[in-house]
Protein backbone atom coordinates (compact mmCIF):
# COMPACT_ATOMS: atom_id res chain seq x y z
CA UNK A 1 0.00 0.00 0.00
CA UNK A 2 1.37 3.45 -0.58
CA UNK A 3 1.91 5.45 1.92
CA UNK A 4 0.03 8.91 1.61
CA UNK A 5 2.46 10.92 3.68
CA UNK A 6 4.94 10.18 0.33
CA UNK A 7 2.05 11.72 -2.43
CA UNK A 8 2.81 14.86 -3.39
CA UNK A 9 0.51 17.68 -2.32
CA UNK A 10 -0.66 19.55 -5.36
CA UNK A 11 -1.51 23.46 -5.37
CA UNK A 12 -5.11 23.02 -6.14
CA UNK A 13 -6.35 26.82 -6.36
CA UNK A 14 -4.87 29.94 -6.65
CA UNK A 15 -6.20 33.30 -6.00
CA UNK A 16 -4.96 36.84 -5.75
CA UNK A 17 -6.57 39.52 -3.61
CA UNK A 18 -4.94 42.95 -3.89
CA UNK A 19 -5.79 44.60 -0.30
CA UNK A 20 -6.05 48.56 0.65
CA UNK A 21 -5.71 48.90 4.23
CA UNK A 22 -5.86 52.54 6.04
CA UNK A 23 -3.40 53.70 8.45
CA UNK A 24 -3.55 55.17 11.68
CA UNK A 25 -1.06 58.17 10.43
CA UNK A 26 0.94 58.97 7.63
CA UNK A 27 4.50 57.34 7.79
CA UNK A 28 7.47 59.97 6.02
CA UNK A 29 10.55 58.43 4.68
CA UNK A 30 13.48 59.81 2.77
CA UNK A 31 11.78 59.02 -0.62
CA UNK A 32 8.40 59.62 0.15
CA UNK A 33 5.09 59.36 2.32
CA UNK A 34 2.61 56.58 2.78
CA UNK A 35 -0.69 56.97 4.45
CA UNK A 36 -2.42 53.79 2.77
CA UNK A 37 -1.43 50.34 2.58
CA UNK A 38 -1.74 48.88 -0.19
CA UNK A 39 -0.48 44.90 -0.71
CA UNK A 40 -1.50 41.28 -2.43
CA UNK A 41 -2.26 38.45 -0.64
CA UNK A 42 -1.64 34.71 -2.22
CA UNK A 43 -4.34 32.58 -1.30
CA UNK A 44 -3.09 29.05 -2.31
CA UNK A 45 -5.33 25.44 -1.72
CA UNK A 46 -4.15 22.08 -1.94
CA UNK A 47 -5.66 18.77 -2.88
CA UNK A 48 -6.26 18.21 0.33
CA UNK A 49 -8.12 21.19 1.28
CA UNK A 50 -5.82 22.79 3.15
CA UNK A 51 -4.98 27.05 2.88
CA UNK A 52 -1.62 28.46 2.36
CA UNK A 53 -1.22 31.87 2.29
CA UNK A 54 1.70 34.36 1.72
CA UNK A 55 1.91 38.25 0.92
CA UNK A 56 3.84 40.27 -1.75
CA UNK A 57 3.87 44.04 -0.22
CA UNK A 58 5.57 46.98 -2.86
CA UNK A 59 6.47 50.13 -2.65
CA UNK A 60 6.78 51.55 -6.15
CA UNK A 61 9.86 53.92 -4.81
CA UNK A 62 11.63 51.04 -2.95
CA UNK A 63 11.20 47.43 -4.43
CA UNK A 64 7.82 47.09 -7.14
CA UNK A 65 5.00 48.05 -8.06
CA UNK A 66 1.86 46.14 -7.07
CA UNK A 67 0.81 46.25 -10.92
CA UNK A 68 3.89 44.14 -11.66
CA UNK A 69 3.61 41.34 -8.56
CA UNK A 70 -0.28 40.96 -9.79
CA UNK A 71 0.82 40.60 -13.18
CA UNK A 72 3.92 38.03 -12.27
CA UNK A 73 1.73 35.64 -10.52
CA UNK A 74 -1.47 35.92 -12.45
CA UNK A 75 -0.49 36.20 -15.73
CA UNK A 76 3.04 34.36 -15.53
CA UNK A 77 3.05 31.81 -12.98
CA UNK A 78 -0.42 30.66 -12.46
CA UNK A 79 -0.64 27.71 -15.22
CA UNK A 80 2.94 26.75 -13.50
CA UNK A 81 1.59 26.67 -10.15
CA UNK A 82 -1.44 25.04 -10.57
CA UNK A 83 -0.74 21.38 -10.15
CA UNK A 84 2.40 21.70 -8.97
CA UNK A 85 3.89 19.41 -5.66
CA UNK A 86 3.33 22.52 -2.64
CA UNK A 87 6.66 21.17 -1.37
CA UNK A 88 8.98 21.91 -4.20
CA UNK A 89 9.17 25.07 -2.92
CA UNK A 90 13.16 25.30 -4.40
CA UNK A 91 11.96 24.15 -7.31
CA UNK A 92 8.97 26.56 -8.28
CA UNK A 93 11.44 29.59 -6.81
CA UNK A 94 13.87 28.61 -9.41
CA UNK A 95 11.03 28.49 -12.29
CA UNK A 96 10.19 31.94 -11.16
CA UNK A 97 13.41 33.35 -11.55
CA UNK A 98 13.88 31.92 -15.15
CA UNK A 99 10.53 33.31 -15.95
CA UNK A 100 9.78 36.68 -14.69
CA UNK A 101 12.86 39.12 -13.72
CA UNK A 102 12.47 41.30 -10.56
CA UNK A 103 8.77 41.16 -8.36
CA UNK A 104 10.92 39.97 -5.17
CA UNK A 105 7.51 40.19 -3.49
CA UNK A 106 5.77 37.76 -5.64
CA UNK A 107 8.35 35.34 -5.30
CA UNK A 108 8.25 35.30 -1.00
CA UNK A 109 4.92 35.81 -1.36
CA UNK A 110 4.77 32.28 -3.75
CA UNK A 111 7.41 31.38 -1.22
CA UNK A 112 5.59 32.08 2.13
CA UNK A 113 2.28 29.75 0.90
CA UNK A 114 3.91 26.83 -0.21
CA UNK A 115 5.96 26.71 3.11
CA UNK A 116 2.55 27.58 5.32
CA UNK A 117 0.98 24.48 2.96
CA UNK A 118 3.95 22.51 3.89
CA UNK A 119 3.95 23.06 7.54
CA UNK A 120 0.59 22.07 7.95
CA UNK A 121 1.01 19.16 6.40
CA UNK A 122 4.38 18.12 8.12
CA UNK A 123 2.97 19.59 11.63
CA UNK A 124 5.83 21.93 11.55
CA UNK A 125 6.19 25.57 11.75
CA UNK A 126 7.69 27.46 8.82
CA UNK A 127 10.71 28.56 11.44
CA UNK A 128 11.38 25.05 12.03
CA UNK A 129 11.28 23.83 8.29
CA UNK A 130 14.10 26.67 8.06
CA UNK A 131 15.76 24.47 10.76
CA UNK A 132 14.43 25.01 13.60
CA UNK A 133 13.97 28.46 15.91
CA UNK A 134 16.79 30.41 17.69
CA UNK A 135 14.39 32.66 19.52
CA UNK A 136 10.80 32.41 20.66
CA UNK A 137 10.92 36.00 20.91
CA UNK A 138 12.15 38.76 18.97
CA UNK A 139 12.24 42.82 20.75
CA UNK A 140 10.13 44.97 18.43
CA UNK A 141 10.94 48.36 17.14
CA UNK A 142 9.02 51.28 15.55
CA UNK A 143 9.48 53.89 13.38
CA UNK A 144 8.94 57.68 14.00
CA UNK A 145 7.87 59.06 11.07
CA UNK A 146 4.90 60.66 11.26
CA UNK A 147 5.80 64.63 10.07
CA UNK A 148 3.66 65.88 13.05
CA UNK A 149 6.43 65.26 15.60
CA UNK A 150 3.58 66.03 18.19
CA UNK A 151 1.34 63.14 17.94
CA UNK A 152 4.27 60.91 17.15
CA UNK A 153 5.37 62.08 20.79
CA UNK A 154 2.19 60.48 22.17
CA UNK A 155 2.29 57.37 19.84
CA UNK A 156 6.04 56.98 21.51
CA UNK A 157 4.45 57.69 25.23
CA UNK A 158 2.01 54.92 24.30
CA UNK A 159 4.18 52.41 23.00
CA UNK A 160 6.61 52.98 25.88
CA UNK A 161 4.03 51.97 27.78
CA UNK A 162 3.34 48.92 26.17
CA UNK A 163 6.96 47.91 26.58
CA UNK A 164 8.52 48.98 23.69
CA UNK A 165 12.48 50.12 23.84
CA UNK A 166 13.69 50.63 20.37
CA UNK A 167 12.64 53.12 18.16
CA UNK A 168 14.01 54.25 14.62
CA UNK A 169 13.78 58.15 14.16
CA UNK A 170 13.17 58.67 10.23
CA UNK A 171 15.05 61.11 9.28
CA UNK A 172 16.05 63.00 5.44
CA UNK A 173 12.31 64.07 4.65
CA UNK A 174 12.16 67.31 6.33
CA UNK A 175 15.81 69.91 7.29
CA UNK A 176 18.56 68.65 9.63
CA UNK A 177 17.23 71.39 11.94
CA UNK A 178 13.99 69.30 12.11
CA UNK A 179 15.84 66.18 12.68
CA UNK A 180 17.85 67.05 15.55
CA UNK A 181 15.23 68.61 17.25
CA UNK A 182 13.37 65.59 17.23
CA UNK A 183 16.07 63.32 18.61
CA UNK A 184 16.77 66.04 20.57
CA UNK A 185 13.25 65.67 22.40
CA UNK A 186 13.25 61.87 22.35
CA UNK A 187 16.33 61.94 24.50
CA UNK A 188 15.79 64.53 26.73
CA UNK A 189 12.38 62.64 27.76
CA UNK A 190 13.77 59.30 27.57
CA UNK A 191 17.14 59.33 28.49
CA UNK A 192 18.93 56.14 27.60
CA UNK A 193 16.01 54.02 28.25
CA UNK A 194 15.37 54.17 24.30
CA UNK A 195 17.68 52.33 21.97
CA UNK A 196 17.24 55.15 19.12
CA UNK A 197 18.18 54.34 15.81
CA UNK A 198 18.45 56.54 12.55
CA UNK A 199 17.32 55.74 8.97
CA UNK A 200 17.35 58.27 6.01
CA UNK A 201 15.97 55.95 3.76
CA UNK A 202 18.82 57.05 0.76
CA UNK A 203 17.45 61.14 1.82
CA UNK A 204 20.66 62.57 1.72
CA UNK A 205 23.39 63.56 -0.97
CA UNK A 206 26.51 62.31 -0.22
CA UNK A 207 28.55 65.55 0.43
CA UNK A 208 26.28 65.80 3.30
CA UNK A 209 26.35 63.09 4.61
CA UNK A 210 29.31 62.99 6.94
CA UNK A 211 28.81 66.57 8.38
CA UNK A 212 25.59 65.70 9.35
CA UNK A 213 26.14 62.16 10.74
CA UNK A 214 28.85 63.30 12.62
CA UNK A 215 26.39 66.06 14.24
CA UNK A 216 23.83 63.75 14.83
CA UNK A 217 26.46 60.73 16.93
CA UNK A 218 25.87 63.14 19.85
CA UNK A 219 22.30 61.59 20.38
CA UNK A 220 24.10 57.92 20.59
CA UNK A 221 22.52 56.28 17.92
CA UNK A 222 22.59 52.43 17.73
CA UNK A 223 23.05 52.87 13.83
CA UNK A 224 22.56 54.93 10.97
CA UNK A 225 20.12 53.66 7.85
CA UNK A 226 21.11 53.89 4.55
CA UNK A 227 22.02 57.71 4.42
CA UNK A 228 22.39 57.98 0.18
CA UNK A 229 20.85 55.98 -2.57
CA UNK A 230 21.27 52.56 -2.81
CA UNK A 231 23.85 52.48 -5.90
CA UNK A 232 26.27 54.71 -4.50
CA UNK A 233 28.22 51.86 -2.61
CA UNK A 234 31.65 53.96 -3.08
CA UNK A 235 29.54 56.63 -0.63
CA UNK A 236 28.58 54.07 1.53
CA UNK A 237 31.79 52.08 1.98
CA UNK A 238 33.51 56.37 2.81
CA UNK A 239 30.68 56.93 5.32
CA UNK A 240 31.28 53.32 7.22
CA UNK A 241 34.60 54.06 7.27
CA UNK A 242 34.20 57.79 8.60
CA UNK A 243 31.77 57.40 11.17
CA UNK A 244 32.02 55.38 14.81
CA UNK A 245 28.51 54.67 14.89
CA UNK A 246 27.66 51.42 12.89
CA UNK A 247 26.15 51.93 9.42
CA UNK A 248 23.06 49.67 8.35
CA UNK A 249 22.44 49.02 4.86
CA UNK A 250 18.64 48.47 3.66
CA UNK A 251 17.91 49.48 0.36
CA UNK A 252 21.60 48.72 -0.81
CA UNK A 253 21.37 45.09 -0.35
CA UNK A 254 18.64 43.44 -1.67
CA UNK A 255 19.87 39.84 -2.40
CA UNK A 256 22.65 37.62 -2.09
CA UNK A 257 24.45 38.65 -4.78
CA UNK A 258 24.36 42.24 -3.64
CA UNK A 259 24.92 40.71 -0.30
CA UNK A 260 28.14 39.30 -1.20
CA UNK A 261 29.23 43.12 -3.34
CA UNK A 262 28.43 44.75 -0.16
CA UNK A 263 30.86 42.99 2.30
CA UNK A 264 33.73 42.59 -0.11
CA UNK A 265 33.31 46.76 -0.49
CA UNK A 266 32.85 47.36 3.25
CA UNK A 267 29.46 49.19 2.64
CA UNK A 268 27.95 49.00 5.88
CA UNK A 269 28.70 47.32 9.67
CA UNK A 270 25.18 46.01 9.66
CA UNK A 271 22.04 44.55 6.81
CA UNK A 272 18.84 44.88 7.08
CA UNK A 273 16.84 41.87 6.05
CA UNK A 274 13.60 41.60 4.39
CA UNK A 275 11.94 38.60 2.47
CA UNK A 276 10.45 41.65 0.16
CA UNK A 277 13.29 42.40 -0.68
CA UNK A 278 15.20 39.04 -1.13
CA UNK A 279 12.24 36.97 -2.83
CA UNK A 280 11.55 34.98 0.03
CA UNK A 281 12.48 33.83 3.27
CA UNK A 282 15.94 31.03 2.07
CA UNK A 283 17.49 33.71 -0.11
CA UNK A 284 17.34 36.34 3.29
CA UNK A 285 19.15 33.33 4.90
CA UNK A 286 21.83 33.34 2.13
CA UNK A 287 22.01 37.16 2.95
CA UNK A 288 22.21 36.32 6.14
CA UNK A 289 25.02 33.75 5.99
CA UNK A 290 27.02 36.00 3.89
CA UNK A 291 26.52 38.60 6.08
CA UNK A 292 27.66 36.32 9.26
CA UNK A 293 31.26 34.65 6.84
CA UNK A 294 31.92 38.56 6.74
CA UNK A 295 31.29 39.14 10.56
CA UNK A 296 28.06 42.26 9.14
CA UNK A 297 25.11 41.78 11.97
CA UNK A 298 21.95 41.51 10.39
CA UNK A 299 18.73 43.35 11.34
CA UNK A 300 15.18 42.02 10.86
CA UNK A 301 13.35 44.89 8.25
CA UNK A 302 9.66 45.06 6.95
CA UNK A 303 7.97 46.71 4.08
CA UNK A 304 4.18 48.56 4.29
CA UNK A 305 2.72 44.75 5.51
CA UNK A 306 -0.23 43.35 7.16
CA UNK A 307 0.46 40.08 9.89
CA UNK A 308 0.83 37.59 7.01
CA UNK A 309 4.06 38.98 6.00
CA UNK A 310 4.85 40.07 9.70
CA UNK A 311 4.12 35.99 10.61
CA UNK A 312 6.77 35.36 7.99
CA UNK A 313 9.47 37.32 9.01
CA UNK A 314 8.91 36.16 12.23
CA UNK A 315 9.51 33.09 11.17
CA UNK A 316 12.89 34.07 9.45
CA UNK A 317 14.30 35.90 12.20
CA UNK A 318 13.71 33.31 14.86
CA UNK A 319 15.96 31.02 12.21
CA UNK A 320 19.16 32.96 12.42
CA UNK A 321 20.72 32.59 15.50
CA UNK A 322 23.13 36.00 15.74
CA UNK A 323 19.92 38.42 15.38
CA UNK A 324 20.52 40.89 18.26
CA UNK A 325 18.98 44.20 17.09
CA UNK A 326 15.63 43.15 17.02
CA UNK A 327 12.46 43.66 14.17
CA UNK A 328 10.27 45.98 12.89
CA UNK A 329 6.97 44.05 12.66
CA UNK A 330 5.05 46.84 14.41
CA UNK A 331 2.96 47.54 11.35
CA UNK A 332 -0.23 45.11 12.27
CA UNK A 333 -0.32 46.28 15.53
CA UNK A 334 0.63 49.87 16.02
CA UNK A 335 0.30 51.36 12.16
CA UNK A 336 -2.72 49.64 10.47
CA UNK A 337 -6.08 50.91 11.33
CA UNK A 338 -7.25 47.00 11.25
CA UNK A 339 -5.19 43.85 10.43
CA UNK A 340 -6.59 40.83 8.76
CA UNK A 341 -5.63 38.52 10.73
CA UNK A 342 -8.18 36.14 13.03
CA UNK A 343 -6.35 37.10 16.41
CA UNK A 344 -3.75 39.60 16.55
CA UNK A 345 -0.17 39.38 15.78
CA UNK A 346 0.99 38.22 18.69
CA UNK A 347 3.17 41.08 20.00
CA UNK A 348 3.79 41.54 24.03
CA UNK A 349 5.81 43.73 26.15
CA UNK A 350 7.41 45.12 23.55
CA UNK A 351 8.48 41.81 21.82
CA UNK A 352 7.36 39.72 18.76
CA UNK A 353 6.22 36.25 20.09
CA UNK A 354 7.07 34.06 17.00
CA UNK A 355 3.84 31.95 15.95
CA UNK A 356 4.20 28.08 16.93
CA UNK A 357 1.25 26.66 14.66
CA UNK A 358 1.72 24.24 11.93
CA UNK A 359 2.66 26.91 9.10
CA UNK A 360 2.66 30.39 9.42
CA UNK A 361 0.80 29.70 12.59
CA UNK A 362 -1.91 32.45 12.08
CA UNK A 363 -5.63 32.37 10.24
CA UNK A 364 -7.12 35.31 8.15
CA UNK A 365 -9.85 36.91 9.10
CA UNK A 366 -12.09 36.39 5.91
CA UNK A 367 -14.66 39.08 6.93
CA UNK A 368 -12.32 41.89 7.31
CA UNK A 369 -10.27 40.24 3.85
CA UNK A 370 -13.09 41.08 2.30
CA UNK A 371 -13.81 44.45 3.85
CA UNK A 372 -10.23 45.63 1.98
CA UNK A 373 -9.95 43.65 -1.19
CA UNK A 374 -10.33 46.44 -4.30
CA UNK A 375 -9.37 42.84 -6.59
CA UNK A 376 -9.89 39.72 -6.61
CA UNK A 377 -7.80 37.30 -8.93
CA UNK A 378 -8.64 33.50 -9.63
Amino acid sequence: MTDPRTQAQRIHRMRLHRLRLPARAVHSHGVGDVGVVETILLELTDDEGRTGWGEASPWAVFTGTIEANLAALHIHMRERILGADASATEAMLADFDRTVMHCSEAKAALETAMLDLLGQRAGLSIGQLLGGCCHAEIPLSFSVANPDFAADLDTVAALFADGVRLFKMKTGFADHAFDAMRLEKLRGVYGDALDLRIDYNQGMRAHEAIPRLRDLERFRPTFFEQPVPRTNLEAMAAITQAIDTPILADESVFNPREALVGAQMRIADLFSLKIMKSGGMRRALEVAAIARAAGIGVYGGCMFETGIAHAAGAHLMAAIPDLTLGCEFYMSTYYLAEDILADPFPVRAGKVIVPQGPGLGVTVDRARLARYTVETLG
